[in-house]
């Protein structure tokens, strides 16, 4: 099996793994981390704070200013449903209609209780533009959420430019870093407009589970989980200490290598997209190279039916969008939103390729593709 499908979830290292095994047996140190009344207790409250100032080290933030998640999809309803729930007076929130289900479905939780929400259109490339974002603030806006790069498309927004512009203004920004965290470099010391930022695990090769969220110094969030008051009392639950010291280490191994791993990702696509290069009626959905995170492709196969393709190459695991929506047989939202007919989305796949993945398996899965879609086509 070749697996094609990092944008879902990436595999964690053998040294990683077994790292967090120590925080888990009897032999190790498996301590409740707020357990603070002995030394055990101790000593994993330790690995869970020097595994906060690894990650905080890789986004240039200050180690207090990350509250732990089980994911981004609780950083990202934390980050909105909290947000709300701490500034009632102000009812208007900006997003774009490509957001991941866990931006969408809380702006919609807060619609059902009389906000307003501005769904942003993206362009044929998938992004979202400064001028749509200032154009769309209102006196009453309370946040504007936007995601770094799509996970269906690999586009990105231009996240440096709108943080400056709204620095001075006073709607939050919330950013969806989860697939950008670890692939591209983040200075929170210099975006200053980005108030709060989503961090997935289990997308920079560290363990499912366990993610964390970035509050700026000075914001509170009204917690959505309650039963202790921990992490600065904006999120109760007994810490995961082995999945944190994963998500620490990952987090190190990303800070060092994240130029090899870009490298690495373009020249597998650019591969990939060679070899496919003598196919009729096909196209790359997304950003130019420019605007690009170059280990997600979409690509459109004219007259294919993608479940078929995907039936048609066992050996290749990929996807026809993403991970949340894969129960449906609706074609993906994200696709139709930029002018993709729901026939074009329908015959759409996602390639997501990683650190792991080898320039023969790229090869080996061009070619399988390319004979699968001939072999469709009857050709």
């Amino acid at each position: 099996m070749i697996y094609l499908d990092y944008a879902a979830t990436t595999p964690i290292s053998a040294e990683i793994a077994q790292k967090m095994l120590q925080f888990m047996t009897l032999e190790g140190c498996f301590a409740n981390p707020a357990s603070r009344s002995h030394m055990l207790g101790w000593q994993a409250e330790q690995a869970v704070e020097h595994a906060r100032a690894q990650v905080a080290d890789l986004i240039k933030a200050d180690a207090r200013e990350l509250v732990w998640t089980s994911g981004a999809t609780e950083a990202n309803n934390l980050a909105i449903l909290g947000l709300a729930a701490q500034f009632p007076q102000k009812r208007h929130l900006i997003t774009s209609q490509i957001e991941h289900k866990a931006v969408l479905d809380p702006c919609k939780v807060l619609q059902q209780q009389g906000y307003q929400v501005t769904y942003l259109a993206p362009d044929a490339q998938g992004r979202i533009q400064t001028q749509q974002v200032l154009e769309a603030l209102r006196e009453d806006t309370l946040l504007v959420s936007l995601m770094y790069v799509n996970n269906e498309l690999g586009s990105l927004n231009p996240i440096a430019d709108i943080s400056a512009h709204l620095a001075s203004h006073p709607a939050h920004f919330h950013v969806d870093a989860a697939q950008a965290v670890g692939k591209f470099p983040l200075d929170l010391q210099a975006l200053q407009g980005i108030d709060l930022l989503s961090i997935s695990a289990h997308k920079m090769y560290g363990p499912k589970g366990v993610g964390a969220l970035f509050v700026r110094r000075g914001l509170r969030l009204q917690a959505q989980m309650h039963g202790g008051g921990h992490e600065r009392g904006m999120r109760s639950g007994t810490l995961a200490t082995h999945q944190l010291v994963g998500m620490g280490e990952a987090a190190q191994l990303a800070h060092t290598c994240y130029q090899e791993d870009h490298a690495h990702a373009y020249r597998l696509r650019q591969t990939l997209l060679e070899i496919l290069s003598d196919l009729h009626d096909w196209q790359v959905n997304g950003a130019d190279e420019n605007h690009q995170a170059p280990h997600i492709v979409s690509l459109t196969f004219a007259g294919i039916d993608a479940e078929a393709l995907l039936m048609a190459v066992p050996e290749l695991a990929l996807s026809t969008g993403s991970a949340c929506n894969s129960a449906t047989l609706d074609p993906s939202y994200v696709l139709t939103a930029i002018g993709l007919t729901r026939q074009q989305a329908l015959a759409s796949i996602r390639l997501s390729m990683g650190r792991y993945t080898k320039v023969q398996e790229i090869q080996i899965a061009g070619e399988q593709l390319k004979a699968a879609v001939k072999r469709l086509r009857g050709s």
